[in-house]
This record gives C-alpha cells, structure tokens and sequence, in this order.
C-alpha cells in the first residue's frame, strides 16, 4: 500500500483538496439555507423549496464529498509521520467539521419536519465554525508550526 500511496501521492493529494472543497462549500452553504428557512412559514412555498435545496446539497455534495475526503485523506495518512503535532491538529479540527456535519444533518431533518427551533442568531453563529476550522486546518498543514 505504501508504494502505491507514494506512487499516487499528487493525484491523491489533488483528489483530497477537491473533495475537502466541495466539503467545505456545503458545511458553508448548509447553515446559510437554514438561516433563510428561519424566515420561511411552515408549509409555505419558500420553506417547502427551501426544504428540498437543503437535503439535495446533504445527500448529493455534502455526504459524497466528505467521504470521498475521509478515503483520499485516509490514503494520505499511511505514509504521514504519526508524531507530528500539526498533523494531530489537523485530525482534531477534521473531526470539529465531521461532528458539524452531522448536526446539520439533524438540523436539516428538523425543518424538514416543521420543528425547527433554533433562530436565525444560532445558524449565522454555527455559519462560522466551518471557517474557523477550515482556517486552522490550512494554518496547520502549511505552516506547520509544531
């Protein structure tokens, strides 16, 4: 497996970023939809339009995405040295993103069943967490500072 990893390392690496875009494109896309549902009455054309774009960016961009960065990155790992501390950094912050993910799966599945009751503050507040950890992520991987 390592020959084929050092071998692919590129590919794979240019394979994980995109993957990590798409990712990062719907944990920052998802909260903002739900910011706008807030707005939206129950049953209504807006909440109801709103409910399919937001389980069609989970299931259709989101999930694959973040599996397809959870195998390349997986891959990425075998030839990492384990004792680098930004690499620990790193991983912690992957699973910050990996626990928002699925809440916003949760999320989703409240407004799709009209029981939403978070307000608008609360999802523009959870909008910025994504940033913070992809900011950390980036920091941590290219600068390398422990």
């Amino acid at each position: 497996m390592t020959d084929f990893v050092t071998a692919w390392y590129l590919w794979l690496k240019a394979l994980h970023l995109i993957s990590v875009i798409a990712w990062m494109a719907g944990l920052l896309y998802l909260p903002r939809l739900f910011v706008y549902h807030c707005e939206a009455p129950p049953g209504s054309a807006l909440s109801e339009t709103l409910k399919v774009m937001e389980r069609r960016l989970l299931r259709a961009i989101m999930n694959p995405a973040m599996i397809a960065a959870f195998v390349f990155g997986g891959l990425l790992l075998w030839i990492q040295d384990w004792r680098a501390g930004w690499l620990h950094g790193k991983l912690t912050l992957v699973v910050v993103m990996t626990v928002l993910h699925h809440l916003f799966a949760l999320w989703r599945k409240d407004f799709a069943a009209d029981r939403n009751t978070r307000s608008q503050r609360f999802y523009r507040i959870m909008n910025e967490v994504p940033t913070l950890a992809m900011i950390g992520i980036v920091v941590l991987v290219i600068v390398k500072p422990f």
